[in-house]
């Protein structure tokens, strides 16, 4: 039931920044909303861990289910429509009741609901399928919540069994993963849209999708020296070095994850909830999946080596993509009949 209630939520919000921003002021925006997604993860470990401690396990979900019904009643205040194409059939029905004229349109094909909700649910798994920008950026998101949250599942081993502290105090190295997302969020606040903007005068005031490729190069290394500082820190120096590993990889997490939602966002304008609709299965998979083998990973090659491994993988790819989509990019785009530009 959750899934179904929540699993829309995280790629809707792409489509409203499409509509409501321009590509030049989009970034700051987006960097607020990435932020959420990764807090998440972080606080609710904190929060519940004394909420169980001076109540019971059960205000655990009745204190998580009052923050919901709030935000949704305050959603329902304050949040409008943005998907041009439905505000102008809006504006077209409500025109047609006051004037009578039934021959008013849009030039949208009008569509059953039936038929509309088919395609809604056709296209993430078409375009995935037939876009290669969509395919590659699903495989290094899904990698970044898989490491996230392999992250999350051996964070209270290492500070209680490694380290020895009790687990009230172990659970306060979380913060070290939600101060690198502020960090990041920060330095992508002031960093984004000011590179966009210069490429953008650069290439004769043209924008291009590929001018957020800056942030998920940037993060690729960031995250890799944050892996390399985690792994082999643990057990090997004070606690303090893995939180600082953690806070790097989470900056560059934060990043990354800039960089592929703006770039999905930029070229898949009218498409963005689709497009990220189909990165967030994949991306889901790998947040289940990678936590699983963490332990047998860990037992096999230890922290260091085991964590090695995760930064090679961002190697691999998180170096090599931006260079791919630098250069052939456009020519990608121009294939698609998705694409926008």
């Amino acid at each position: 039931m959750r899934a179904f209630l929540f699993s829309n939520l995280a790629d809707d919000e792409a489509q409203k920044n499409s509509d409501m921003w321009k590509p030049e002021e989009r970034g700051k925006a987006m960097s607020t909303y990435t932020m959420g997604p990764m807090l998440g993860p972080v606080i609710g470990p904190i929060a519940g861990a004394f909420i169980a401690q001076y109540s019971t396990w059960r205000w655990v979900f009745y204190s998580t289910s009052i923050a919901a019904a709030v935000v949704q009643a305050l959603g329902f205040v304050w949040l409008r429509e943005s998907h041009p194409p439905t505000i102008l059939r809006r504006r077209r029905d409500r025109l047609a009741r006051e004037t009578g004229n039934r021959d008013l349109y849009t030039g949208e094909k009008e569509e059953t609901l039936g038929r509309t909700l088919l395609r809604a649910v056709q296209r993430p798994v078409r375009m995935f399928a037939t876009q290669p920008i969509v395919a590659c950026i699903a495989v290094y998101m899904a990698y970044l919540f898989g490491t996230l949250y392999l992250m999350f599942a051996t964070f209270p081993d290492i500070w209680t069994k490694v380290y020895g502290q009790s687990k009230g105090v172990g659970g306060l190295n979380y913060l070290s993963i939600a101060i690198g997302c502020f960090v990041g969020v920060f330095l992508q606040l002031k960093m984004v849209d000011r590179v966009y903007g210069a490429l953008k005068s650069r290439n004769g005031g043209v924008g291009r999708p590929e001018f957020r490729m800056p942030s998920l190069a940037i993060g690729s290394v960031v995250l890799t020296v944050g892996l390399f500082w985690y792994g082999w820190s643990i057990g090997r120096a004070h606690w303090i070095m893995p939180d600082i590993g953690a806070l790097l990889c989470s900056v560059g997490v934060i990043c990354c994850l800039q960089g592929m939602q703006m770039y999905i966002v930029d070229c898949y304008q009218t498409y963005a909830a689709s497009a990220m609709a189909a990165c967030a299965v994949l991306r889901s998979l790998a947040g289940f999946g990678f936590p699983l083998f963490a332990p047998y990973l860990y037992e096999e090659l230890g922290y260091g080596w085991g964590t090695s491994i995760l930064a090679f993988v961002s190697i691999a790819i998180g170096w090599v993509a931006p260079v791919i989509f630098w250069v052939w990019g456009p020519r990608l785009r121009a294939l698609s009949k998705f694409a926008s530009g």
